[in-house]
């Protein structure tokens, strides 16, 4: 058995499928993946769960497997939360310095985060994150330390990420229910950024996409810090239901028909050509255009990412994407879904690959697990600085409070 109090689990529930990761934290802080747990999805729509008795079935499958794996007992995790609910955007905090010598403290500049975290958000939604981007002294823009510094005026930028308190509070409840502690509630998407991208790509600037079953997830990061962040709720379930309704099939023949002729750009080998599907027998029921196939898929695709192009451009951010864009989720595995995506944002974009981390080569190369083993990171990142943050003071403490 593993020292538990360096066993650190990530938990996904998603709309396709429940995913745990375990991970173990040496002392000097680098991380190695022992161990994957994943089961079926069953009661999870859009992110959101819709039957918690499905949910926790699965979950409990999910745990026994990586538990089973790593050889170790999880006795809590961090958890991974999406939905259309979620939002995020940037807000900054003034404090005026009124110290004598004009010198910033540690004090001024505690107070001018918690008035950048001072916002009007809807009674019903909570801050999941609340992250600091960079420091402005009498407008000196790009300061990443204040104290000691002279000024009258003192800002900051942050991106904070809320969603809706009682919808998130119900998958916590969930976990709970299965004897689970969790430590802390992550927004996937920043979960994913945590997995793939490297300290030099978040400075030079890229987009991450993470294309689950039912919701895309995405951020950006430049210079370092995170800038912008989304969901749409739309995924590869979306894919099978275009083309159960295109092709005039049930949605579990088109899910088949997605996996084995799909592609993310129509083919020169596709025109003309048919499939043929079969009963159990083997006896034909019907042939179905394959280039029809392919141009579902790809319109479907093409608009996904057209959305966060827009999105992007509404923000004034796409020139900041020096690195690319990296493609990550269980349908980017799509093919030619690279090529798809360059056409659309018009800069590199490369399938993305979970950095920093050693284990278990079965997670790592996976793309759909990339979520799950930023969970782990996050955590081991918290455990270096849970001194500086009591446990209480963070979101779970905030839904505590509300029930």
């Amino acid at each position: 058995m593993f020292d538990d109090s360096n066993i650190i689990a990530g938990l996904e529930i998603g709309t396709s499928k429940i995913c745990v990761v375990v991970g173990e934290q040496n002392a000097d802080g680098a991380l190695n993946i022992i161990g994957l747990g994943q089961s079926r999805s069953r009661g999870v729509r859009k992110g959101e769960i819709i039957n918690p008795e499905q949910v926790e079935e699965d979950l409990r499958a999910a745990i026994f497997e990586a538990e089973q794996m790593a050889d170790v007992e999880i006795r809590s995790v961090y958890l991974g939360v999406s939905g259309g609910h979620i939002r995020g955007f940037n807000n900054r905090g003034v404090h005026p310095v009124v110290s004598a010598d004009r010198e910033i403290s540690q004090d001024d500049v505690d107070d001018v985060v918690k008035n950048a975290k001072a916002i009007n958000l809807p009674a019903e939604n909570t801050v999941i994150h609340a992250v600091r981007q960079h420091f402005f002294v009498d407008g000196q823009d790009g300061v990443t330390q204040p104290v000691g510094m002279l000024g009258a005026r003192l800002e900051v930028d942050m991106h904070v990420i809320h969603g809706h308190a009682n919808r998130l509070q119900n998958i916590v409840r969930l976990v709970r229910a299965t004897s689970l502690e969790v430590n802390d509630v992550v927004f996937n998407g920043i979960a994913t950024a945590l997995a793939l991208l490297t300290n030099e790509q978040k400075e030079l600037g890229a987009l991450v996409i993470d294309i689950g079953g039912g919701t895309t997830e995405f951020v950006v990061y430049s210079d370092g810090v995170i800038r912008h962040s989304g969901v749409l709720a739309v995924g590869g379930d979306h894919i099978s239901n275009d083309l159960a309704y295109g092709l005039k099939v049930p949605l579990t023949r088109a899910e088949k028909l997605k996996l084995e002729y799909g592609t993310a750009l129509p083919t020169a080998t596709a025109k003309g050509q048919t499939i043929s599907i079969t009963n159990d027998l083997g006896l034909e029921l019907k042939r179905i255009n394959h280039e029809h196939l392919q141009k579902i898929m790809s319109l479907r695709l093409e608009e996904l990412f057209q959305l966060i192009a827009q999105d992007l451009e509404q923000a004034g951010l796409t020139d900041y994407l020096r690195a690319g864009v990296f493609i990550c989720g269980g349908s980017s595995r799509v093919p030619g879904i690279v090529q798809l995506a360059e056409n659309v944002f018009q800069m590199n974009v490369a399938p993305g690959h979970a950095s920093a981390v050693s284990g278990l080569t079965t997670a790592l190369d996976q793309p759909e697990f990339a979520a799950a083993i930023g969970l782990v990171k996050f955590g081991s990142l918290k455990n270096r600085r849970r001194a500086e943050r009591p446990f209480f003071k963070g979101f779970i403490g905030r839904l505590l409070q509300r029930s």
